[in-house]
């Protein structure tokens, strides 16, 4: 079985490096890596490179359209394995229509990102970034004035796998949590206050949005919300960037109606904050680090792994997400695959 390894050499190592000698041990695989020495750019070079190889393991930054699962050039595709857990750029329904499996990797990244997310708040509220860029200019900082946490009341918008575990974070460090979540079916515990959209903006200090990309949140954070947010109030960002209207943002940072922004996501390539907002004294931003822990990299890496010897062993890999549809994997099982892969990667034993 050949298997393409997407990621380019920074996110190799960053990202896979531990899990490919993981991969490298199962039997009957033949790993291909990227050829380019760079991130994959578009569905043609993904297309040539993949070539005659039945998975692709692919980092988040690679996109697969339509044509990656049409080409006659990947016409051997049984499986397209996502190493996270967002799937926006990958066409599941022409996936679907080819025969083609599609995955992903587990929440690994939950504790990572909130704790990232939590560790730009304190850099705003205490000026953390902007007195140590000081110092490495050759400047002595001025004692800026911070802002103590304990006290405050922190609104987080989405109680998924990231917000209820930064609730407790903030509760923690002794702030009062205000939730919303459109979804009626979501239980907030009762020590959390669950508000509307509205009420969680006007009433809090600081404003996490941690809401999934979609039609219906792209720019949830627009002028009329920053509007609605206290005078002074800071926000940040460690979901996806296409939740905040960037220019509404700078015009509220410029107006003070903003008080401080945190940035690990934006709208730039890869989901990194754009330079505009980034590079802007008031602003503190890293580029994109929520999951990069050797934690959550080697557990979504491994994951991918994990899929690769079931498809070996003839089961469906965990985190399917159109098992219905795997007709060329069924074919490759069915054409005897199956069992051969059961016996070259030592699962199947009696017993």
């Amino acid at each position: 079985m050949r298997v393409f390894v997407t990621h380019n050499p920074e996110d190799l190592e960053a990202y896979y490096g531990r899990a490919l000698d993981d991969l490298r041990q199962v039997p009957g695989v033949d790993i291909v890596l990227n050829p380019y020495g760079r991130e994959i750019a578009n569905s043609v070079e993904l297309i040539a490179a993949a070539a005659g190889c039945q998975i692709i393991v692919a980092h988040r930054s690679t996109a697969a359209d339509a044509e990656v699962f049409a080409s006659p050039k990947t016409s051997e595709l049984l499986a397209f394995l996502r190493c996270a857990v967002d799937i926006s750029t990958v066409d599941v329904e022409a996936a679907s229509a080819n025969g083609v499996l599609v995955a992903r990797a587990g929440k690994a990244f939950v504790p990572s990102t909130a704790e990232l997310a939590l560790g730009l708040l304190m850099s705003v509220a205490r000026s953390i970034g902007v007195s140590t860029a000081d110092y490495h200019a050759g400047n002595e900082p001025p004692q800026r004035a911070g802002r103590q946490l304990r006290g405050q009341t922190a609104a987080v918008l989405g109680y998924g796998a990231i917000g209820s575990y930064l609730c407790d974070l903030l509760t923690a460090v002794g702030m009062s949590v205000l939730v919303h979540d459109p979804n009626p079916d979501v239980e907030v515990p009762s020590h959390f206050t669950r508000c509307s959209f509205d009420q969680a903006l006007s009433n809090a200090d600081v404003v996490f949005p941690l809401a999934q990309a979609s039609a219906t949140t792209e720019n949830l954070i627009n002028a009329e919300a920053l509007n609605t947010m206290k005078r002074g109030a800071v926000l940040v960002n460690v979901s996806r960037g296409e939740l905040l209207d960037e220019v509404a943002v700078a015009a509220a940072l410029d107006s003070g109606q903003l008080g401080g922004l945190g940035l690990d996501v934006g709208r730039a390539a890869d989901q990194r904050p754009s330079m505009a907002l980034a590079s802007r004294p008031d602003v503190v931003a890293t580029p994109h680090l929520g999951g990069l822990t050797p934690e959550n990299a080697d557990a979504q890496a491994r994951s991918s792994v994990e899929q690769i010897q079931a498809m070996l062993a003839g089961d469906l890999p965990l985190r399917a997400v159109n098992p219905d549809s795997a007709a060329r994997l069924t074919s490759y099982w069915e054409g005897g695959y199956r069992e051969r892969g059961y016996r070259e990667s030592g699962y199947g034993e009696a017993g």
